[in-house]
């Protein structure tokens, strides 16, 4: 099974809680990366996202040899942001491999500023979120969504 996020966070990353996402931003992408924050923060929310997310590893892998991979998170993160801006991969890739707030998201943290992503991993991983996978996300972020709707009917979302 791939892993869904590191199991420890390595010196300077944040927790996904802690990353602070700037609101007064009018640009999208500090929206989807809200979106993506409380998605993860909720427990029961993240559960049934990463368990919707283990359908991506084929049952016929081996963990144990090769090379681990892009984190369930990661996949997750980079094609929400996809498939949100519709940008294509090479903007996928500046993206993550540029922007300070992403790349807090997708787990880097003091020591691994100079690790960056190539286009043909990207592309290898974010092409596994197929319709199906998408739509069961989908009706997992709706519902969160009617549910914050429903707690606080004066919230805007």
């Amino acid at each position: 099974m791939r892993n869904v996020t590191h199991p420890q966070l390595q010196l300077g990353e944040l927790e996904i809680a802690d990353i602070h996402i700037d609101t007064r931003s009018r640009d999208d992408i500090p929206q989807i990366l809200q979106g993506l924050q409380y998605l993860y923060t909720d427990k029961t929310l993240r559960a049934e996202l990463f368990s919707v997310l283990e359908k991506l590893t084929p049952d016929d892998i081996c963990t144990e040899q090769g090379r681990p991979g892009m984190t369930l998170w990661n996949i997750l993160v980079m094609g929400t942001l996809r498939l949100n801006l519709n940008c294509d991969y090479d903007r996928l890739l500046e993206l993550a491999n540029q922007h300070k707030t992403l790349r807090q998201m997708l787990g880097h943290g003091l020591v691994d500023d100079d690790k960056t992503y190539c286009l043909q991993t990207v592309k290898d991983n974010v092409q596994k979120l197929t319709p199906e996978i998408l739509d069961e996300i989908n009706q997992i972020v709706v519902r969160a969504g009617q549910s914050l709707k429903k707690r606080n009917p004066n919230r805007s979302l």
